[in-house]
């Protein structure tokens, strides 16, 4: 079984996976945000093992992309050093897929299935 939490993130600028990516997962805990985990999307972009499964509790949870150093690494200098998403989690039952489409000056996302 997968983490509760994934994402996956494209390099809309070479149409490919956006691998070697450090991203960072928190949660807020007392007006403050807590890191719960952090790893590198594969080869694939993805990152699929964030949280042990039955590990998600309700509450306001972000994950931050270090696209600086994704960009750096790429001999690219972009204008977003980092991407941060902040979203709900209402239900421990849902999945929470959180894909990033990534370019050196922009980026989106969207809640994913």
């Amino acid at each position: 079984m997968k983490s509760p939490i994934t994402t996956h993130v494209l390099d809309t600028m070479t149409g490919s996976p956006a691998a070697g990516l450090a991203i960072k997962l928190l949660q807020k805990q007392d007006e403050q945000y807590v890191q719960l985990a952090s790893g590198y999307t594969n080869n694939d972009g993805r990152i699929v093992d964030l949280l042990e499964p039955g590990s998600l509790t309700p509450g306001i949870y972000q994950m931050h992309f270090d696209t600086g150093e994704y960009h750096h690494a790429a001999g690219l200098k972009g204008f977003y050093p980092e991407a941060v998403i902040t979203f709900e989690v209402v239900s421990t039952d849902e999945h929470y897929h959180i894909p990033l489409l990534l370019s050196p000056f922009g980026y989106s996302t969207y809640r994913g299935s």
